[in-house]
C-alpha cells in the first residue's frame, strides 16, 4: 500500500525541467534503449515518483535514472536510500504495484447492456489474483495483520502468485476479445507493475516456478502492449513488447521470444516501418522453428508476408503468404501456443486481405475480408468489427462506394461495443474516401450522416 505521507520528490521535478510528464518519460524510455534496459516509462509512472509515491525505484529504472544523470546518487534525484525502505516495516511504501484486480470505468466494462461484460468484470475483480498483494505482505484487509496468521516471507514467490499472473493474462485477453483495447489500457498496466514487482524483488521456491513468472510476466507485457498498440498508444506498446523480449532472453524462453517478435513486426508494419517488420518476423521464425508448430510459423511468416507488402515486394510476399498457408494447412497441434486461440482461418484471411490492400490490389483484398468475416467466430467481437473496417476500407478504394457504405454500417454496429482506436482509424479513412466521391448515392450519404452523428465529427 502507499504510504498516507508521502513526501512529493521536488528534486526529481526540478531535473523534468520544462517538459511535460510524457515527454520526460519518452526520455527516459530512450534512455533505457541506449544501455540495454527496458521499462515501461509512462507520464503516469513519472507523476508518482513526483508525488513521493515512489520512494525508491526498482533496479531497472534505477540504472536508467544514473545513466541520465550521471555523478548523481539516488539520493541526489530525490529518493530514498534503498535500505530504508526494504526491510520489513518500510516494504509497504516501496515501488510494489497494486494488486492484479481491474477497476476500470470504463463503459465497456460497466455496460448495463452487456452481460457478459460485467460478468467478466466480476469474475475478475473477485479471483483470486489479490494474493498478490495480500500474500507477500502477510496482511489481512486494510493492511494489518491477518488474524492468526503468520507472516511469510515477503521474498517468497509461489504457485498463487505465478497462478495470478496467468490468470491476469487470460482475462486481460477474453475482455480484449470482446471489446478492444482502449478501455482496458491503463487497468491492465496495473497487473504487469505488479507481475515485474514480484520478479524483481522475490525468489521462487522452484526453478519451474521461477520459469512460469518469467513467461507469465513477459506474456502479461505482450498483452499490455498490444492493449497500446490497439489503442493508438505506440510508443507505449514497443516499449512492452521490447520488454517482453528481454524477459525471454533472461529466461532463455524461446516461445516468449518467438511470441515477441511476432507483436513486434505487427507493431513495426502499423506504424510505417516495414523493413523492421520482416526482420522482426523472422527472427521470431528462427525462435519458433524448434517449438513444433506449425500453426505459429504460419502466423509469423503473415507477419513477413505484411511486412514484405508494405515495401512493394509483392513477389517476397506471395512466397511468404504461400509457406503460411501451407504450415496452416498442417493443422493445429499440441505444442500451439495458447495464446494463438485467435488464429484461425478467418484470421489467415484477414492477414492476407491487409497484405493485398497494402499492395494495392483493392479487389483481392476485398475477397479475403469477405472470408474473413464468414468464417469468423462471433465471440471475437473486436475483431469481426476489424474485418469489416478492412472490407469497407478494400471496397470504397476499388470504387465499390455502395458497398463499402454497406459495410461501414456494420463496423458502426459494433462501436457501442468495441473500443479501438485502430478500427475508428481505419473506418475515418473510409469514410473520408467515400466523402470525396462526387457521385454519391442515397447509400453513400445515409452512411456519412450516421458516421457524423456516431463519431461527433463532419463529413
Amino acid at each position: 500500500m502507499v504510504s498516507t505521507g508521502a513526501v512529493p520528490n521536488l528534486a526529481f521535478r526540478r531535473l523534468r525541467g520544462q517538459r511535460s510528464a510524457g515527454e520526460f518519460a519518452a526520455a527516459v524510455r530512450r534512455s533505457a534503449r541506449e544501455i540495454g534496459e527496458r521499462v515501461a516509462c509512462d507520464a503516469r509512472y513519472i507523476g508518482r515518483v513526483e508525488s513521493g509515491e515512489i520512494r525508491c525505484p526498482n533496479y531497472a529504472y534505477e540504472r536508467v535514472f544514473l545513466h541520465m544523470f550521471p555523478g548523481m546518487s539516488l539520493v541526489d534525484l530525490g529518493f530514498s536510500p534503498r535500505e530504508t525502505v526494504r526491510g520489513r516495516a518500510a516494504r509497504a511504501t516501496t515501488e510494489i504495484p497494486p494488486p492484479l484486480v481491474f477497476h476500470s470505468e470504463s463503459p465497456v466494462l460497466h455496460s448495463d447492456t452487456d452481460e457478459e461484460s460485467d460478468v467478466l468484470r466480476r469474475v475478475f475483480m473477485t479471483s483470486g489474483t489479490t494474493v498478490l498483494a495480500a500474500a507477500p505482505l502477510g496482511s489481512g484487509p486494510g493492511g494489518t495483520p491477518a488474524a492468526g496468521a503468520t507472516a511469510p516471507d515477503r521474498h517468497r514467490v509461489g504457485e498463487a502468485e505465478v497462478s495470478a499472473v496467468e490468470s491476469a493474462v487470460r482475462r486481460i485477453r477474453l475482455l480484449d476479445d470482446r471489446h478492444g483495447g482502449d478501455g482496458l489500457y491503463r487497468d491492465a498496466s496495473r497487473p504487469l507493475r505488479t507481475a515485474y514487482a514480484l520478479l524483481d524483488s522475490g525468489t521462487a521456491a522452484r526453478r519451474s516456478t521461477a520459469d512460469r513468472l518469467h513467461a507469465g510476466a513477459g506474456e502479461l507485457a505482450i498483452s499490455v502492449g498490444w492493449l497500446a498498440h490497439d489503442s493508438g498508444r505506440f510508443e507505449d506498446a514497443r516499449s512492452h513488447y521490447a520488454e517482453a523480449l528481454a524477459t525471454a532472453r533472461v529466461a532463455g524462453d524461446a516461445a516468449l521470444e518467438a511470441h515477441a517478435f511476432c507483436n513486434a513486426s505487427f507493431l513495426a508494419r502499423d506504424t510505417g516501418r516495414p523493413r523492421e517488420s520482416v526482420r522482426a518476423a523472422e527472427a521470431g521464425q528462427r525462435a519458433a522453428r524448434p517449438l513444433g508448430s506449425p500453426r505459429l510459423l504460419a502466423l509469423l511468416a503473415l507477419r513477413e508476408a505484411g511486412g514484405r507488402a508494405g515495401f512493394g515486394d509483392r513477389t517476397g510476399c506471395e512466397r511468404a503468404i504461400g509457406r503460411a498457408r501451407t504450415a496452416f494447412d498442417r493443422g493445429p497441434c499440441d505444442a500451439d501456443p495458447e495464446w494463438m486461440t485467435f488464429f484461425r482461418e478467418a484470421e489467415l484471411e484477414m492477414l492476407e486481405a491487409q497484405c493485398w490492400s497494402a499492395l494495392g490490389d483493392w479487389p483481392r483484398a476485398a475477397r479475403h475480408a469477405r472470408r474473413a468475416i464468414r468464417l469468423q467466430d462471433p465471440h471475437f467481437t473486436r475483431n469481426l468489427a476489424l474485418y469489416r473496417a478492412e472490407l469497407a476500407w478494400d471496397l470504397a478504394r476499388a470504387g465499390r462506394a455502395e458497398e463499402a457504405a454497406t459495410a461501414g454500417h456494420r463496423v458502426l454496429d459494433l462501436l457501442d461495443r468495441v473500443r479501438s482506436s485502430r478500427i475508428r482509424t481505419m473506418l475515418a479513412g473510409t469514410t473520408q474516401v467515400l466523402a470525396l466521391r462526387r457521385d454519391t448515392t442515397d447509400e453513400v450519404r445515409g452512411y456519412l450522416e450516421r458516421y457524423a452523428a456516431v463519431s461527433g465529427v463532419s463529413t
